[in-house]
């Protein structure tokens, strides 16, 4: 690549990141009064933080099954409200335990 054709897509790049950062605060000054765009605006950071983690968690293992039963790990422990360190440590434990077995057998 040449350098004058990648300092053109470096510029196009960061001219796109700051207006999407600068476009909201300029366009949205007063408090957004509509409760549903309230309501929706405070779970898209759930949503997307979701949409990025789970595909992950099935393909970041050797098996299917040991992804599985570790997220079914850190699902139950997370609604008995454990800490996230706990919550971590049982999924990773889980599938290591899995992934042993499968390859035990």
């Amino acid at each position: 690549m040449q350098t004058d054709v990648f300092f053109l897509y470096l510029l196009v790049m960061a001219g796109v990141t700051y207006l999407i950062r600068m476009l909201p605060l300029v366009l949205c000054r007063e408090k957004i009064q509509s409760r549903f765009l309230r309501s929706f605006l405070y779970y898209v950071p759930y949503a997307v933080l979701s949409a990025m983690t789970i595909p992950a968690i099935f393909y970041s293992t050797g098996y299917l099954v040991s992804a599985i039963a570790g997220l079914a790990v850190a699902v139950a422990l997370s609604l008995w409200e454990k800490k996230l360190l706990t919550v971590a440590c049982g999924a990773c434990a889980t599938v290591l335990i899995v992934e042993s077995i499968i390859k035990f057998i």
